[in-house]
């Protein structure tokens, strides 16, 4: 049997094999609201073969998006959007449907990708971003605001009331983004909290505010539906944070009951130096799995079937996740199960697309005509 097509428990839920779309940002909402846009990508990709599917980078303030057209759940608008696209998704798909709840903090108000992806001044057309402290990302940039006691609870706040509204919604999972250099990494990363309060210095003071979250929004999230964390496992700059601060910080969040560590890296420095090629973050994963025992995703570069087949029956990672692999083929979950004899999913309007030499590939299904 193939062990990135066998079965694996998160809490309680049961996934069928170990693919997971990765969230992906698309840049595509209006005012934080998912768009018809969202319904087309979210709808074609929780039919890839993956068993989980992870909406984007869910921002829990309007100030606490990457630019401004990027998801929030801040308001009933947008709630009610995610309604109805995954009203849709769930009529024609098993995929358990997941969300990542995140604050860009000092990358906010940044221009889409596609238009440059630089910060955008509040004098055309941005907003005052909020960090641990006012130190811009880049050398020439406006000064994000520190966060205050009040502003650390406002935030603390709108993930806890995202995390309802994510229940209500009916979400499966929920993933907190705590990597790339968004707001959860910058208290980490002794790059950007420069503090000298109880939330900066020492690796605990660090740790504090994202362990605040995590603990806030694991209080009202269903006790059967699991929480993961996506962490940047090192900075790849020197003094910056580390793996070996990211393993003591998994061990404070398994503490805690966190359910999965999506072992990602970088974001918090333009200085940053990443040697880039396949699969070049599985050492996070594997890494983390080994000094923690938690479930990890491997993520990064990671294309091929073997090469995914490789990472989880080798141990290195319990999971894995494709975001650009699954942008490319939307199916595939499905070729990658052809290629190592697993059996995925599909909805019966698709069954007789599987190859004559793959009759079983969606498992027993039958298809007649007269």
């Amino acid at each position: 049997m193939s062990a990135l097509f066998s079965p694996i428990k998160l809490r309680g839920l049961s996934l069928k094999n170990r693919v997971l779309v990765s969230p992906m940002c698309q840049y595509s909402a209006d005012d934080g609201v998912a768009t018809d846009w969202h319904f087309t990508h979210i709808n074609n990709l929780a039919l890839s073969g993956a068993a989980m599917f992870c909406i984007e980078a869910t921002h829990v303030e309007a100030i606490g998006r990457i630019t401004a057209g990027c998801l929030g759940l801040y308001s009933d608008a947008c709630e009610a959007a995610l309604k109805q696209i995954l009203s849709s998704v769930r009529k024609h798909s098993t995929t358990a449907i997941a969300m990542q709840l995140a604050h860009a903090g000092r990358k906010g108000s940044s221009a889409r990708p596609w238009e440059g992806g630089q910060l955008i001044p509040e004098a055309k057309g941005g907003w005052q971003t909020v960090a641990p402290s006012a130190v811009p990302h880049k050398d020439g940039e406006a000064a994000p605001l520190a966060l205050d006691t009040a502003g650390l609870k406002r935030i603390r706040d709108a993930f806890v009331d995202c995390a309802k509204r994510a229940d209500r919604l009916g979400i499966d999972a929920i993933e907190l983004h705590g990597a790339h250099g968004y707001l959860l990494h910058q208290f980490l990363s002794p790059i950007s909290n420069k503090r000298s309060d109880d939330y900066g210095g020492s690796l605990a003071n660090r740790m504090r505010f994202p362990l605040e979250v995590f603990d806030a929004v694991r209080s009202v999230f269903p006790h059967d539906k699991p929480v993961g964390m996506r962490v940047s496992s090192t900075d790849w700059v020197e003094g910056g944070w580390d793996l070996a601060q990211t393993i003591e910080f998994c061990k404070a969040l398994k503490a805690r009951g966190v359910d999965w560590i999506d072992a990602s890296s970088g974001g918090v420095s333009p200085l940053q130096k990443i040697p880039l090629g396949p699969g070049y973050q599985v050492q996070f994963a594997e890494a983390i799995k080994g000094e923690t025992g938690l479930p990890t995703i491997a993520v990064g570069l990671i294309a091929e079937a073997r090469q995914a087949e490789d990472i989880v029956a080798s141990g290195k990672a319990d999971m894995v996740a494709l975001a650009r692999g699954m942008l490319y083929d939307p199916r595939w979950g499905w070729h990658a199960a052809a290629e190592l004899g697993g059996v995925v999913e599909a909805p019966p309007q698709y069954w007789r697309s599987q190859p004559s030499t793959q009759k079983e590939l969606f498992g027993r299904t039958t298809f007649g005509a007269r």
